[in-house]
């Protein structure tokens, strides 16, 4: 709804705005605690705990470090021919999150279980799980020849490296 209302303001008023949709921003200082699935598998790894993983793992996410998403919010925000338009911010290379908790256990040397949980046992009956989600960059590439720079080893060792560094957290 903000979408149309901010559109409707620009076509009729001429407000200057730009519309983001962001795909799983990740970076240091996250917390897992709204269900962020890198912090958390970080957290629950070093922890030792296991890493709940929901349904069997094979839907795949992709990730955009946090740096490249404020780079490309500052990009929009000062590129004129931007405004009225909607862009998509994040990662086009996809993991799967099974894979994912592997990896995350390797890069925190690890011996964390892993612990699959259904889907409705985390969201309730009738609510299913997106398989694949991956944001279409074309048009963000071509206003303003933005991509993300940083892979998804450089977030999960951004992640390790602050996890470990900071307070610990109590795990729910």
């Amino acid at each position: 709804m903000d979408e149309f209302l901010a559109l409707g303001f620009h076509q009729e008023r001429g407000l200057d705005c730009v519309i983001v949709r962001l795909f799983n921003t990740v970076g240091p200082r996250q917390s897992g605690q709204y269900g962020m699935v890198i912090p958390r598998f970080v957290e629950r790894a070093l922890a030792g705990a296991p890493l709940e993983v929901h349904g069997d793992g094979m839907q795949t996410r992709s990730f955009c470090h946090v740096s490249d998403t404020v780079r490309a919010l500052v990009d929009l925000m000062e590129a004129t021919e931007t405004s009225g338009e909607i862009f998509n911010v994040g990662s086009a290379s996809r993991v799967r999150i099974i894979d994912l908790a592997h990896r995350v256990l390797e890069l925190t040397g690890s011996t964390s279980s892993l612990a699959f949980v259904p889907h409705h046992e985390v969201y309730g009956l009738g609510i299913e799980d997106v398989l694949h989600r991956e944001p279409a960059l074309d048009k963000i590439r071509k206003a303003i020849g933005w991509r993300p720079s940083l892979d998804l080893d450089r977030i999960l060792a951004d992640v390790i490296d602050h996890t470990r560094r900071a307070p610990a957290v109590e795990l729910t």
